[in-house]
């Protein structure tokens, strides 16, 4: 099955990796951060308060502390010398900002059901886009806590919330925090406007300060109204990546994550959500605050989590592998077993 809040989806019919099959029915999907699609066709869908209290199989059974050191794709001298080359091509001019994320990694047992962390998250850390979809059959096993939502359609209206900046509290927010919302809007707005009416693309809200466990983000909501015969797939083409998670501008803020990073991101700071295609509705939201379940290179069943800053010319480098930390420690310490305060990454 696969949880969105009070929305519950079972019974896979089908399984696509194709953006163009998007056109009926009710899908859960989850497109990796370097461009995966895999949308799983529901046929029992639920959408109703009681949905969200009731319990799953995998619910009823106990996740299994995570005891030892996660191992981290990037550690702290290697993210620190990735700060100083973003700002080296900064200063070139060839980019203005980029997202630099590490991804960490921890064993898992065979008999851990993401389901059972996903109830953790939920009641440890809840989140508006929160999501769990426990669906091996199609490779999805994904617990994700997300607080920004990449795409919220109705009908021909198209929200995106990209997040940029983020403290401990409100009063520790920086200029640097400010300055780096105000370039991804206006980022989203050109990836929004490919497909929007023209005219019709707004900035509803603009750095406002929202509260969530443990730290605290600014946000801006930007929309615009679809033209007419908009596919999902053109939707997707003119704005994924997230801008908030790749950065400014997209094309060279990818090119440095690609030199930079050691390993895929995977669904994290991908889409995780689902698409009403008869409806003409949907909740994708941006792969942060995500677990997901996977294989490695030896066949071993291991936990995976990303976290990452946003990177200017202001940064700090060590107050950015500052930000990585305190934005997995609360998420860390729950898959631990452990309770929120005690979190150390």
């Amino acid at each position: 099955e696969a949880r969105f809040g009070s929305l519950v989806a079972r019974g896979v019919s089908a399984v696509s990796h194709d953006a163009d099959d998007l056109t009926t029915g009710f899908w859960v999907v989850v497109i990796t951060f370097e461009g995966e699609l895999t949308a799983v066709r529901m046929d029992d869908v639920v959408r109703a308060e009681v949905a969200g209290g009731g319990r799953s199989a995998s619910d009823a059974v106990a996740w299994p502390p995570l005891s030892g050191a996660w191992r981290t794709s990037l550690d702290r001298t290697a993210y620190v010398e990735g700060v100083a080359e973003i700002r080296r091509r900064i200063e070139a001019g060839t980019v203005y900002q980029v997202n630099l994320c590490r991804v960490m990694e921890h064993d898992l047992d065979e008999e851990a059901r993401i389901g059972a962390l996903g109830a953790r998250l939920a009641a440890g850390n809840p989140a508006p886009y929160a999501a769990t979809i426990d669906l091996p059959e199609a490779g999805l096993e994904v617990a994700c806590a997300s607080p920004e939502a990449y795409l919220v359609r109705h009908g021909d209206r198209v929200t995106s919330r990209p997040i940029k900046g983020t403290a401990p509290t409100a009063d520790e927010l920086l200029p640097k925090d400010y300055s780096e919302n105000v370039m991804i809007v206006d980022l989203v707005r050109h990836d929004l406007g490919h497909v929007s009416r023209p005219g019709t693309v707004e900035v509803d809200h603009l750095c406002r300060v929202e509260e969530h466990p443990g730290l605290v983000h600014l946000v801006s909501d930007v929309s615009g109204r679809l033209r007419a015969g908009t596919t999902w797939r053109d939707l997707l083409d003119a704005s994924f990546p997230p801008g908030s998670v790749s950065g400014a501008p997209k094309h060279t803020a990818l090119l440095a994550i690609a030199d930079l990073e050691p390993v895929p991101r995977g669904p994290y700071c991908g889409a995780v959500g689902w698409i009403d295609a008869d409806r003409g509705q949907a909740e994708l939201a941006v792969g942060i605050r995500t677990f997901w379940a996977a294989r490695d290179a030896d066949g071993r069943r291991v936990l995976r989590f990303g976290t990452g800053a946003g990177i200017t010319w202001d940064s700090d480098a060590q107050g950015e592998w500052a930000e990585t930390e305190l934005k997995a420690a609360r998420l860390v310490a729950l898959a631990a077993g452990e309770s929120p305060p005690r979190a150390k990454v």
